[in-house]
């Protein structure tokens, strides 16, 4: 399952994705991955949530990003929940079609491995298109 935290900048995306992570930590028996660009959010996830820096590994794009994601899940089926921050600034493309053609990936990749991903996203929910309307929560 796919869900997007979408709003401007100063919204309480993060807060709100962070809430996520503690909820998952503290109820899923499994791993839970938070994925950011830079290290903001050291002392705010729980220890217990792998917490990785996209800019340690050069990722810039959405294939690479994919590939990312899938290189962490081949390595560890035990994976439950992935929490992607700052999303736009990982793969530095903010297109709306480049956006839904993955998240069109990502959900069909979710169903088939049993995974839940949320991902926080600034922009305004409002200029979202129809395909991503339904996985924002």
């Amino acid at each position: 399952m796919v869900k997007l935290i979408m709003g401007v900048k100063g919204s309480g995306k993060t807060k709100r994705l962070v809430d996520m992570v503690r909820e998952a930590v503290a109820k899923e028996s499994g791993d839970v991955i938070c994925i950011e660009k830079d290290k903001k959010l050291t002392y705010d996830v729980p220890y217990q949530a792998r917490l990785i820096d996209t800019s340690d590994y050069g990722i810039n794009s959405y294939d690479l990003f994919r590939g990312f994601l899938c290189g962490i899940h081949s390595g560890n089926y035990d994976i439950t929940h992935f929490f992607i921050d700052n999303f736009y600034k990982i793969v530095n493309d903010d297109a709306d079609d480049r956006l839904a053609e993955f998240v069109k990936w990502l959900d069909g990749f979710c169903t088939s491995e049993g995974l839940e991903v949320v991902i926080s996203i600034s922009k305004d929910p409002a200029a979202a298109g129809e395909e991503l309307k339904k996985f924002i929560v």
